[in-house]
């Protein structure tokens, strides 16, 4: 069985090298769908709460919301950090409240006091759905991310890691010592 969350994401980029106006700094509006698959726990008749998906992903994909997300060899981004120097908010504003943890991967870095992804690759729907993968594979049993930006649409299936122990109160997934984060239930 599957859960399924949307997540709505607002954000600036552009196509660095690109011909036309995509290279130009623009913003858009995406929609993520995540869709989550494991047995349904019996006792709260559910694969996973989707407002917990939603939860566990937006801890990492805030980072995205209202963001810049730039190619880390775009030109613009050390005119902007020295722009964010200058006006100093390169290591955060007090009005900067919604912000995820910091991250570095292969695929993307954020810097969530500057409201800053920088990635490797550029930003595509396609592009996205990998970098969200990648950050979230470890923390949810995702088989399926489709993003939308636009016109722009894409999707891609991933296989179904082994079912993960979850709270027979809430269902929400264990953490590594066996404890609901949710309830504090304990696996005996």
């Amino acid at each position: 069985m599957r859960s399924i969350t949307k997540i709505d994401l607002q954000y600036a980029h552009r196509f660095y090298g690109f011909q036309g106006e995509a290279q130009y700094l623009h913003g858009h509006t995406g929609v993520l769908t995540i869709e989550v698959e494991d047995t349904i726990e019996p006792r709260v008749n559910m694969v996973f709460p989707c407002n917990e998906i939603q939860k566990t992903a937006w801890a990492v994909l805030k980072n995205f919301d209202h963001a810049l997300i730039l190619r880390e060899d775009d030109p613009l981004l050390p005119a902007i950090l020295d722009v964010y120097e200058k006006q100093g908010i390169k290591n955060g504003a007090p009005s900067n409240k919604m912000k995820g943890d910091a991250f570095k991967t292969e695929l993307a870095t954020a810097y969530p006091d500057c409201r800053l992804v920088v990635t490797k690759e550029t930003m595509t729907v396609e592009g996205m759905i990998k970098i969200v993968y990648d950050l979230l594979k470890d923390k949810l049993n995702i088989v399926k991310l489709t993003f939308t930006s636009g016109v722009n649409a894409a999707c891609a299936e991933f296989p179904a890691q082994e079912s993960r122990a979850r709270c027979p109160l809430c269902g929400v997934a264990l953490n590594e010592n066996g404890v609901c984060p949710k309830c504090g239930w304990r696996k005996a």
